[in-house]
């Protein structure tokens, strides 16, 4: 090579050098940030998850293909494919995970025990053996659990006001969670206090919801509680259609299903559990530790009320209940 090449050569490349290491150092400053959700990619629900999420890590300085890189997974209900999806997250080698429901979270566990993990949207996670200590969780798990077991003995209360004409009620749930089974006692002791039987209705994948429901308003004067699982998510807008249909008074545990047009709700809102997720990822990525970190739960619980659907229903909505209600939807 002639000198005067040779020193063409390197100046170019001393030239470029400071915008190569720039470079390399903007993409050491980018934090990778896993997430794995038990619903599909299209499901409004878990957009609103997301919304949430980074909402808050933006409040906090973190900007999406800035200085974090978010790797979502959407593995529906199929525990198969939430399986599939932990792995692969796991393989990334991110700064800290966060997943949604009680299908992600064991799938994560069995992965790994030193990756970060925030976990959303469990019930009672100490009685389901995911940590033990909610002060002090300890190991590479923390999160944000739903409240405790006995608000669903609450819900059986509000729908027995709103239709008081009902002389039963049926529970859909999935016996295979225990959280489910806990949630199932707590109505049967409430029911117990209002002269209300419980008749459990267990749903699987291959169930059939639109006979279930039509069974159920086979008995008249007969109310429906519908307990949060993901195949229960997942047919939500036909559980919503057919209890219309056959005039089936229905309560559910969160907002969604009334602003789908579902009667009555009483539970968390689940997006604050992402912001508070989102903070809890900040404080990870600056240095602390999961197992540091209390298992937070709940300090408000929301009732609200869909008026159409209680119109449409021939139901008149006590005026305490309106009056107590965070949110009423005509």
């Amino acid at each position: 090579m002639r000198r005067r090449e040779f020193l063409s050569l390197f100046t170019s490349v001393a030239a470029t050098w400071p915008l190569m290491v720039h470079a390399q150092s903007q993409s050491n400053d980018v934090r990778r940030i896993g997430m794995l959700f038990g619903l599909t990619e299209n499901d409004e629900l878990g957009r609103s998850y997301v919304n949430a999420f980074r909402e808050r890590l933006r409040e906090l300085g973190w900007i999406e293909r800035g200085n974090i890189h978010i790797e979502y997974r959407w593995g529906a209900d199929d525990p198969t494919r939430i399986r599939a999806y932990g792995a692969e997250l796991v393989k990334l080698k991110p700064a800290v995970i966060v997943c949604q429901s009680g299908l992600t979270l064991p799938a994560l566990q069995r992965e790994t025990r030193s990756i970060p993990i925030v976990f959303t949207v469990i019930t009672d996670p100490l009685a389901s053996g995911y940590v033990t200590s909610l002060a002090h969780p300890g190991g590479n798990i923390t999160g944000f659990a739903n409240s405790q077991v006995g608000t669903e003995g609450k819900l059986l209360q509000i729908l027995k006001e709103i239709a008081p004409g009902i002389d039963r009620t049926s529970v859909i749930l999935n016996s295979e969670q225990a959280a489910q089974i806990a949630m199932l006692r707590a109505i049967q002791a409430a029911a117990s206090g209002l002269g209300v039987p419980v008749v459990p209705i267990d749903v699987r994948n291959s169930t059939d919801f639109s006979e279930v429901i039509e069974k159920v308003a086979q008995t008249a004067s007969s109310g429906l509680i519908v307990l949060p699982n993901p195949i229960v998510n997942r047919h939500r807008d036909l559980i919503i259609t057919m209890s219309a249909r056959y005039q089936v008074p229905t309560a559910y545990r969160y907002r969604y299903f009334v602003a789908a047009g579902g009667l009555v709700s009483y539970g968390e809102r689940l997006e604050d559990e992402f912001r508070g997720a989102a903070s809890y990822v900040d404080r990870i990525l600056k240095g602390e530790k999961p197992g540091d970190l209390p298992i937070e739960q709940p300090t408000k619980l929301e009732l609200v009320i869909n008026l159409k659907t209680a119109k449409a229903l021939g139901l008149k909505i006590p005026d305490k209940l309106l009056f107590t209600a965070d949110e009423v939807i005509d």
